[in-house]
């Protein structure tokens, strides 16, 4: 693994993703209280013992870049380093047209590095990964490409790049979201989803998004483009997730993959870590998320008066540091750092971000609340999604969303 150079690809707009993303990449998104999306798969890499990694950012990176300065670090004297890599318009009078031709401006990394092997990943998937099994699966077929694949119910799958293996495991042919999903080998009740996690061989890499760059026909995506060419004329393996095994996950645990590119996934996402028995468990240590910490103080519980209904309490929920909850009333919820909850105020299956004031009396349900944002007292958000469509954004499933810094009014 000496050889081997990961890029991960963190320059996604996240359209789907607004107004979460109306200020920053998709990857930069916080997720779970203390974490951004892009902590997740550099977790991955560096509990893998992966440690060169180059992170290409794109699109309104400012707040990914501060994070990765705060936390990101590895001692370079031992050739370690996370190094985001900002898009520069190296090949012409453009920027990134897909992930594929982000690779292709940044060949020269690959080439500076002397890597003979290149992992490629999304920057903006919730999962657990030993990316040294899929390594090791690459090596003994003597893969050309490697595509990390997830079985998923045929009936739900259509949504996916859908993959075709043979028995071997080799792939056979690859279809972007099918009406129809081919079976796996061995279970005709699942489809192979393609995860966006590929192992190249440097060479093929290289002569594949050089190809591709020079095709105006092309979209330039891994996905649609490069994949279901190189499957032809390559041996192109496909990695059964599944068979990936990480210390302290429990079985139910193993087959954790989202893609949270909508509102709703990405709320779907949170509450399910929340759960008493989650399904993706935070409380890992043996494969921890690493992220970086700002130097808080701790969680507050204060007022215990039930005779008034004036307690400060939290049930099925992750609390973070610098959080008070002053006499609210807190269920099924994630509170980033410095949230305040007011007296009297009630909070549930609800995500809100950092510095976020909660004033008394308040009554949220199902609502995303971004950063440095101030709720005046008796705000009810939720409850009446038809008026709360007149102010905010309400994703299809009915989750309200409020975005940074909003100023909100009074109710009267």
């Amino acid at each position: 693994m000496s050889n081997c150079l990961s890029i991960v690809l963190a320059g996604g707009q996240g359209e789907r993703l607004r107004p979460l993303t109306n200020e920053r990449a998709k990857p930069a998104v916080p997720f779970g209280g203390h974490y951004r999306i892009v902590d997740f798969v550099l977790s991955n890499l560096i509990n893998s013992g992966l440690h060169r990694i180059i992170v290409l950012t794109q699109f309104k990176a400012d707040s990914l870049l501060r994070h990765m300065k705060h936390g990101w670090h590895l001692p370079p004297i031992l050739d370690q380093f996370i190094d985001p890599v900002p898009a520069q318009m190296r090949t012409g009078n453009s920027w990134y047209k897909g992930s594929a031709d982000a690779v292709y401006q940044n060949l020269h990394h690959v080439e500076n590095h002397h890597a003979d092997t290149v992992c490629v990943f999304g920057g903006d998937h919730i999962y657990r990964m030993d990316i040294r099994q899929m390594l090791m699966f690459h090596d003994r077929n003597n893969a050309d490409v490697t595509v990390a694949a997830i079985p998923q119910p045929a009936e739900s799958a259509s949504s996916f790049g859908i993959i075709a293996a043979g028995d071997d495991w080799r792939m056979v042919d690859f279809e972007e979201k099918p009406s129809h999903p081919k079976p796996m080998p061995g279970d005709p009740s699942k489809a192979l989803c393609s995860m966006g996690i590929y192992i190249f061989r440097t060479s093929i890499l290289s002569e594949a998004v050089r190809a591709d760059a020079e095709s105006d026909r092309s979209e330039h995506d891994f996905g649609k483009n490069i994949i279901p060419s190189l499957f032809r004329t390559s041996k192109v393996m496909v990695y059964n997730f599944l068979d990936n095994k990480v210390p302290g996950l429990t079985e139910r645990e193993r087959s954790y993959w989202r893609d949270v590119g909508s509102i709703d996934q990405y709320w779907q996402s949170s509450m399910d870590l929340v759960s008493v028995s989650p399904t993706f468990n935070l409380y890992n240590n043996k494969w921890p998320i690493h992220t970086a910490r700002d130097t808080n103080p701790p969680a507050k519980f204060v007022f215990a008066d039930e005779a008034s209904d004036r307690v400060g309490m939290a049930t099925d929920s992750l609390v973070c540091d610098g959080v008070i909850i002053s006499g609210g009333r807190i269920n099924r919820s994630i509170l980033s750092p410095n949230v305040r909850i007011n007296s009297y105020s009630q909070v549930d299956e609800s995500i809100i971000f950092d510095n976020v004031n909660v004033g008394r009396y308040s009554k949220i349900r199902r609502a995303i609340i971004d950063k440095d944002v101030d709720i005046p007292p008796n705000t009810v958000i939720g409850y009446d999604l038809e008026k709360d469509k007149k102010r905010f954004t309400v994703s299809p499933d009915g989750i309200v969303v409020i975005p940074k810094r909003a100023v909100l009014k009074p109710e009267k």
